[in-house]
């Protein structure tokens, strides 16, 4: 199972911020798949054999930081 990371959209705004919606994407930044909700979003991922990471943090996500991430 490849790692893929779910993220808030827009990207770089503070906790707090509107979200527009969630996508699911790989190592590289490449959009998998775009959903209203976290929710929908974990469970695409999963229903497509990935394993899915979610930021501790909206602000710290970078994808090289593993701290930044937990398993979903």
């Amino acid at each position: 199972m490849a790692n893929v990371y779910v993220e808030a959209r827009p990207k770089g705004r503070p906790d707090g911020s509107p979200i527009d919606d969630y996508v699911v994407e790989d190592h590289a930044d490449h959009v998998l798949a775009t959903c209203k909700t976290q929710q929908e979003a974990i469970d695409w991922a999963k229903r497509h054999g990935h394993s899915p990471l979610v930021a501790r943090v909206r602000h710290l996500n970078s994808k090289k930081t593993p701290d930044h991430w937990r398993s979903a």
